[in-house]
């Protein structure tokens, strides 16, 4: 039994019908990985109404994989193959824009590293008649429970490590953050704050698409295990957080896409300089923790500094603007 059975959760109302959901998976050269999750979905019960795989032109058979399982899914499959990659933003920019375009009333987005629980569906419709936007719970790779950081500190614009992490009997905890890996999102609040900024690439994007929507809307972390990740990533082991290895190209994007959410910040009329910088200056340290003791290594340094370097360059934009909305409509409730 999980900690999920125990929790408190509304009764399954018919007012979610699971064939309103979409699921939208944004993969790049992991067939291994999309294989896996391809194989979760196929047995699926309750299925979603759509799947949408973006491929970020990937160079390996992904198109022949995800074509062999088009008649064996319960869902109907929808595959697009973008010309250049757009990182993870990018693709699940257009992951959401088709899914939206078909009409869906819940969008289910996930990265290609993880599979899905058989009934991980209905565990989140559970939820859907109480709230718009969703984060159910992940296993890690060993099968522990993983820790996501669902809070920020919004003056620092910096997740905070030290949420808690146990659910009371209630059975969800409020967030003001967003992950990619298992957002459960309504139609209802993409169409006020818009798709998902393609110009992240990655980094920080799930966290500003979950902030600007716990602007609109109660955003909630509940306790349901609905994922699974399938791969094994290096880390540093410190209870129930860990501290995962990067590459020199998150590295990059970890620190120049400060900017953009000092951008998203001064939008609405949050930012404040000193609390803000404070929080860049935490985020380059724990970087460059990150390299010594998760990665054992001190080359690296020259791809936050340059980071910031572009940042400052994007932070001078007068023209930029922030992503529109899809409609004009009432605040989302």
């Amino acid at each position: 039994m999980t900690p999920a059975d125990d929790a408190t959760a509304p009764a399954p109302e018919a007012s979610f019908d699971p064939a309103s959901a979409t699921i939208v998976v944004v993969t790049f050269n992991r067939t291994h990985l999309l294989t896996r999750l391809l194989e979760s979905v196929e047995r699926m019960n309750p299925a979603p109404g759509h799947l949408v795989v973006i491929d970020n032109a990937s160079t390996d058979d992904t198109t022949a994989v995800v074509e062999s399982f088009r008649d064996r899914l319960p869902t109907e499959l929808v595959y697009r193959r973008l010309e250049t990659n757009t990182g993870g933003s990018g693709g699940f920019s257009e992951g959401m824009r088709v899914a939206y375009e078909l009409g869906s009333q819940w969008m289910w987005l996930m990265d290609d590293d993880v599979e899905v629980v058989s009934d991980g569906l209905a565990r989140m419709g559970r939820w859907a008649p109480r709230f718009k936007s969703i984060q159910g719970r992940r296993y890690d790779y060993d099968g522990s429970e993983f820790y996501w950081q669902y809070r920020i500190a919004e003056a620092m614009g910096i997740p905070i490590p030290f949420a808690p992490a146990g659910f009371d009997d209630s059975g969800f905890k409020p967030m003001n953050s967003g992950c990619f890996e298992g957002m459960f999102i309504h139609r209802d609040v993409v169409a006020q704050i818009g798709l998902p900024d393609p110009r992240f690439f990655i980094y920080w994007d799930d966290q500003v698409y979950g902030w600007l929507a716990s602007r609109r809307t109660p955003s909630v972390i509940v306790n349901e295990f609905v994922l699974r990740r399938t791969r094994e990533i290096k880390q540093w082991d410190m209870g129930i957080r860990h501290m995962n290895a990067s590459s020199d190209a998150y590295r990059y994007y970890i620190m120049r896409n400060r900017a953009f959410i000092q951008k998203y910040y001064r939008s609405v009329g949050v930012y404040r300089a000193l609390p803000f910088t404070a929080g860049t200056a935490l985020t380059f340290v724990k970087e460059l923790i990150r390299l010594v003791v998760v990665e054992r290594k001190l080359r690296g340094t020259s791809h936050l500094f340059r980071g910031l370097r572009d940042g400052r360059k994007i932070s001078r934009d007068a023209s930029w603007k922030p992503m529109p909305p899809l409609e004009q409509s009432q605040p989302v409730v």
